[in-house]
């Protein structure tokens, strides 16, 4: 079992940039999958990026497709969402996720609390 803890969320310019980390307790974080999704208010919950356990490799959503870079350091448990020329359409509470599997992912058992991103025009 892996917990999460988001941070780095905040109230951010459009254009601006911020970088989401979400540490994961328990000695087994590189045996995990892990994502970030987003929900907006009145929305469903959306897939945003995911890597899989080695960082090897990474897929997005096409809305943040090259603006959005997601990396981890199995050394330090944590993922990274960096966030590059935010748009308000990015607001959202985003949520890290893990999946004990080697693979890229979309589903996930872990969820960490999330973390507010507010985007201004």
């Amino acid at each position: 079992q892996v917990q999460l803890v988001e941070s780095g969320g905040g109230l951010v310019q459009a254009g601006g940039s911020l970088r989401l980390s979400c540490a994961a307790s328990g000695r087994t974080f590189s045996s995990y999958a892990m994502g970030w999704l987003r929900q907006a208010p009145g929305k469903e919950r959306e897939f945003v990026a995911a890597v899989s356990w080695t960082g090897g490799s990474t897929y997005y959503a096409e809305s943040v497709k090259g603006r959005f870079t997601i990396s981890r350091d199995n050394a330090k448990n944590t993922v990274y969402l960096q966030m590059n020329s935010l748009k308000p359409e990015d607001t959202a509470v985003y949520y890290c996720a893990a999946e004990r599997t080697p693979l890229i992912t979309r589903e996930y058992t872990y969820w960490g609390q999330g973390t507010q991103v507010t985007v201004s025009s």
